[in-house]
């Protein structure tokens, strides 16, 4: 088996960039690692690629999760921008100097798809809220000016510490982002080392968060977990689906025990009212803060009642398209969105428009269908313990005098 030689970087910082060139001059490996996939490659080399239509990113209904993926990518860049390095520029000069002196380059990370599927669908919702709020306050910090110490992003200490409150933030997000990819990336070092005989070299070029784990399993081939699971997608337990049905069956019992209470049409007539309304409103809400057109919230009012008792359909996918009819987007806003300097130049490129107004236009929905059950009998006026109580008795008589004696 060959000598793997692991460099640990910082995907902006200019100091990992002269280390890489320097690894690659003392070590003059026979091999160049590095921690990319094929779609991160061609994106790196700028190759032409086949762009995703509109209608795939509506269809898809993946919005929560392709803005958590921008707002990544547009850290990074902000924070390259600020040091004065393009991000990924180390894996860049690794690739040209593979190029250059005619050394074999090999990809070794997981398909970043896989990645970014398997990193959300594996978090609780709680998680889930932390990161977003993580994100969020790390946007703000990074937009406001505060300087961030680049270099030291490679010192050991600091990126165990770093990985430390990671886990402890999320342990299933660093599962899937930081400890699956160790693996990963793991067994293509391994093979490589096997492939290239006890006399080959192969030098990777990773970030420094992987290093440990990565040298973990170099040393004890035997513990790394088999392969296939680590780029299998993952399917959770579909609680969203299930909330959705809890939702209906619970809306339906209450319409059921207020028709047969005896409070009068009225009453369950205005029930009926403010499901819509409530619903509506709220989606229009939201639609209009994420920056939609009046169209568009209009739209997310109309169905939103609708598509709160459907777990099929969500109230966003009908904003969506309203709002990409009117802001035509176009396959050229992803490269936009990805070269976008500042979160307000990204908030007037149509296609992040459309996607953060289907993702808000959700949001306010499900907030809704909270404010029905919490408020609803508040608003009726109604005592709940005995409009159910006495419903769901003169539902039993209604029941067994339909019933053969």
């Amino acid at each position: 088996m060959g000598e793997v030689r692991l460099v640990g970087t910082a995907h902006v910082s200019q100091k990992s960039i002269d280390e890489v060139n320097q690894a690659i001059e003392e070590f003059k490996p026979d091999i160049i690692a590095v921690e990319l996939d094929p779609g991160r490659y061609n994106a790196l080399k700028k190759q032409q690629q086949e762009p995703a239509s509109v209608d795939q990113v509506i269809e898809s209904g993946n919005f929560t999760q392709m803005l958590i993926q921008w707002i990544l990518a547009y850290l990074q860049r902000k924070i390259g921008m600020d040091v004065g390095v393009e991000p990924g520029a180390e894996m860049k000069a690794a690739v040209a100097m593979a190029e250059e002196r005619e050394i074999p380059l090999a990809l070794i990370d997981r398909d970043i798809r896989i990645t970014l599927q398997r990193f959300w669908r594996s978090m609780s919702v709680i998680e889930k809220l932390k990161m977003i709020y993580a994100l969020g306050r790390s946007v703000i910090m990074i937009d406001g000016g505060q300087e961030i110490d680049i270099d030291s992003l490679t010192h050991e200490d600091v990126v165990s510490d770093a990985l430390d409150e990671f886990r402890k933030f999320s342990p299933r997000g660093a599962r899937a982002l930081i400890d699956e990819r160790d693996a990963y990336m793991g067994h293509q070092l391994v093979r490589l080392a096997g492939q290239a005989g006890p006399e080959g070299r192969i030098l990777a070029v990773v970030g420094a968060g992987h290093v440990t784990g990565i040298n973990r399993y170099l040393s004890t081939p035997g513990d790394l977990p088999p392969e296939a699971p680590l780029t299998a997608p993952i399917k959770p337990f579909p609680w969203m689906r299930l909330f959705e049905v809890v939702v209906v069956g619970f809306f339906a019992f209450m319409i059921i025990t207020i028709a047969f209470s005896g409070v009068g049409l009225d009453v369950l007539l205005w029930a009926l009212l403010y499901w819509v309304l409530i619903h509506g409103v709220f989606t229009a809400v939201f639609t209009l803060a994420a920056g939609g057109h009046p169209l568009s919230a209009l739209t997310g009012f109309a169905v939103s009642w609708y598509t709160a008792l459907n777990p099929l359909i969500a109230a966003g996918w009908f904003s969506a398209i309203v709002e990409a009819k009117i802001r035509k987007p176009s396959p050229a806003d992803f490269k936009r969105i990805f070269a976008a300097e500042s979160l307000s130049e990204m908030w007037h490129i149509p296609l992040f428009k459309v996607v953060i107004v289907a993702a808000l236009a959700n949001v306010g929905s499900t907030i809704g269908t909270f404010v029905y059950f919490f408020f609803i009998f508040p608003m009726l006026g109604v005592d709940p313990a005995v409009v159910i109580s006495q419903g769901l008795s003169n539902l039993w008589h209604a029941i067994t005098s339909l019933l053969p004696s």
